[in-house]
């Protein structure tokens, strides 16, 4: 069994780098830098998320001991510290990105070298599993920047007009939360940013939690929520290539933070009046802003969050609500995603979670019916919203709810499926106690 299961990690790293060639090749013919270009300037120059090569390094010492974790950390910390006095005494500035980081892709390199010169057998093969791990997650942003440019370049129209359109359907939420976050004021803007912007920390965050035992038990569980995580990473972006949309802040606004993005918009609307009913048609917005709206990834993402945070502590059951519930309100709020985008992510991430535990634990006639179901539920959701966008927002309140039913229908046999694989508790027999009989 450990020889095909060997052969497979070994196509699928194989995959992996032609993969990521591929992007970065794609980006050079844009004149811009790939994801293993950006990965490797991160050795040197200021890393574009600090607290992200944090988090992937926190996943690589998941394999070690506690006393390697403290140096590995210290480690880094120093490594930052000498960074940034070098760049102080060359009056260096970091104008973009953060101006840590640089020490944890260090570190996470520095395991994989003592893993190939200094051990042998199930200890190398375990340390490199936690460097894989942790680059990974690093790979993945990258992976995902070339994505979203990608689509910017190849797709000049996009499909907003008929998602806007639709979402009559559900009440334009983006332009009700949009109101909602504006009357909040400057704090909880900060608040909502910070927490749509750090998703994968947070992930990190509950995926230490389910590897905790990983040192201990040298070996890795069957499935957790970093491969969910670059599961959804990975097949997100092919979405956008099909269903191309910006977002309401820049079809129907003024452009993210105030960019001037007024040019090509089709008006400025958002949030303060709700886009008119009309015949949509494609539109052609500019070569630069990432076509990533359906289905919303960070919904995807908080989905499985939440998801997988279930049977951990309370503290974290309550940090997995509250991040799905502010990622839900960030998306919306901040103009950049519809309604629509929304529920596709959760019936994306749901039917993703589904596959995924399937594979780990066998696929049986449940699995396939859930997955089956859940891809036959995503698809519907873009065939109507792409031909049918006048008829759902002429009838609201069937339109509506049917949009809703079939997003909860998922969730609900998401839900009774794994409850079904969860292995039941033997109750134990309880035997009669033996009568005296009289003398």
């Amino acid at each position: 069994m450990r020889r095909p299961r060997a052969r497979l990690r070994a196509v699928a790293a194989a995959v992996a780098l032609g993969f990521l060639i591929t992007l970065e090749i794609a980006a050079r013919r844009y004149g811009l830098p790939g994801p293993i270009t950006h990965q490797a300037r991160e050795l040197v120059f200021a890393p574009a998320s600090g607290p992200l090569l944090y988090a992937s390094m926190a996943l690589t010492m998941v394999v070690l001991t506690w006393r390697q974790r403290f140096v590995a950390a210290g480690a880094a910390v120093g490594i930052d510290v000498a960074v940034a006095l070098v760049r102080w005494a060359a009056d260096a500035t970091v104008a973009e990105g953060h101006s840590f980081g640089n020490g944890a892709l260090w570190v996470i390199l520095g395991v994989a070298v003592v893993a190939v010169t200094r051990r042998t057998g199930q200890d190398r093969v375990l340390l490199l599993k936690g460097v894989g791990l942790g680059l990974l997650l690093v790979a993945g942003r990258k992976t995902g920047d070339a994505w979203l440019l990608i689509t910017s370049k190849t797709r000049p129209d996009v499909l907003d007009p008929y998602v806007a359109v639709a979402d009559h359907a559900l009440g334009n939420p983006s332009w009700l939360v949009g109101r909602a976050v504006e009357a909040t004021g400057p704090v909880g803007a900060h608040v909502l940013d910070w927490v749509y912007a750090q998703l994968a920390v947070a992930a990190v965050v509950v995926a230490l939690y389910q590897l905790r035992r990983v040192a201990a038990e040298r070996r890795f569980p069957g499935h957790h929520l970093v491969r969910t995580f670059l599961v959804i990473g990975l097949l997100g972006p092919a979405i956008y290539m099909i269903f191309p949309v910006v977002g309401p802040v820049f079809t129907y606004g003024t452009g993210a933070f105030g960019t001037g993005g007024e040019q090509w918009a089709l008006a400025n609307l958002w949030p303060d009046t709700s886009p008119p009913l009309g015949t949509p048609h494609p539109w052609t917005y500019d070569g630069i802003t990432p076509r990533n709206c359906m289905p919303s990834l960070h919904t995807a993402w908080a989905t499985v969050i939440f998801i997988h945070s279930r049977k951990a502590p309370r503290l974290l059951r309550f940090a997995g609500t509250f991040w799905l519930i502010a990622t839900l309100t960030a998306t919306l709020g901040f103009g950049y995603h519809y309604g629509i985008d929304l529920v596709a992510g959760v019936v994306f991430a749901v039917t993703i979670e589904a596959a995924l535990r399937s594979l780990d634990r066998g696929w049986d006639r449940q699995g396939i019916q859930l997955v089956a179901y859940g891809t036959l539920v995503f698809a519907a959701l873009l065939v109507t919203t792409r031909y049918l966008p006048m008829e759902m927002a002429e009838h609201p309140w069937i339109a509506g709810p049917l949009l809703l039913l079939a997003m909860a229908s998922v969730v609900y046999g998401y839900a009774r499926t794994v409850k079904r694989w969860e292995p039941k508790a033997a109750v134990p027999v309880r035997r009669p106690e033996p009568r005296l009989e009289p003398a």
